[in-house]
């Protein structure tokens, strides 16, 4: 490690309008994103703060299309089960309620979507993270996901979509195996980046009234 202190690329984004308009992109475009623009997002990502500055996390960018393939092939059935009756996707589909159900099957076309295409992706990023073998828990995420979401804006800011997803974990090993990632560093998320088909915008979320609490509960 070095103290050389390196140059803030510019991408002529607000960081608000960033982080507003940074929401999931599932249908991105096969065409490729420039090696200077997609090491400017990973260097982005590795600002973001850790537990006690450890940066023990790694990144591995996968761009070998018989790679993508294959962890399409992983990640496809595993989209799917999502949704089969019984579960909590398939009841919101079908829910009497016309708004969950019509807001539920969006998603589940978009996931779908996602399944059926993730091979097409250009680029898809794994942020790992060493944890030398130990448990982990919600606080681990705290030394990689302020990471992941640096990479999501950065990419935002460069026109680039992306999508956070974590169901591959469930056929972790596989994914491990794949791309040689050591048994003692867990994956933490597999990002799909590419430039979107579809359009940027502000995505819908619950009111503040809804979700802040002052002082209590």
């Amino acid at each position: 490690m070095t103290n050389d202190r390196p140059a803030i690329p510019t991408a002529g984004m607000d960081v608000l309008e960033a982080i507003y308009t940074t929401r999931s992109m599932r249908r991105v475009k096969p065409d490729p994103i420039p090696e200077d623009v997609l090491r400017q997002i990973l260097d982005a990502a590795i600002r973001a703060p850790s537990g006690g500055n450890q940066q023990g996390w790694s990144f591995v960018v996968v761009r070998d299309p018989q790679k993508r393939r294959a962890l399409a092939e992983i990640y496809k059935p595993l989209i799917e089960s999502l949704f089969l009756p019984g579960t909590l996707y398939y009841r919101q589909a079908h829910s009497d309620d016309p708004d969950v159900a019509a807001r539920t099957q969006r998603m589940v076309r978009s996931a779908r979507f996602l399944g059926e295409h993730l091979q097409d992706a250009p680029v898809i990023v794994i942020p790992c993270l060493h944890t030398g073998g130990r448990g982990t828990n919600i606080t681990t995420g705290s030394s990689i996901y302020p990471a992941v979401q640096n990479l999501m804006l950065a990419a935002r800011a460069f026109g680039v979509g992306s999508v956070l997803t974590t169901i591959h974990r469930q056929r972790e090993d596989e994914v491990r195996a794949l791309l040689g990632i050591p048994v003692d560093v867990d994956t933490a998320a597999l990002i799909p980046l590419g430039y979107p088909r579809g359009r940027w915008g502000v995505a819908e979320r619950r009111p503040l009234e809804e979700v802040v609490h002052w002082d209590q509960w």
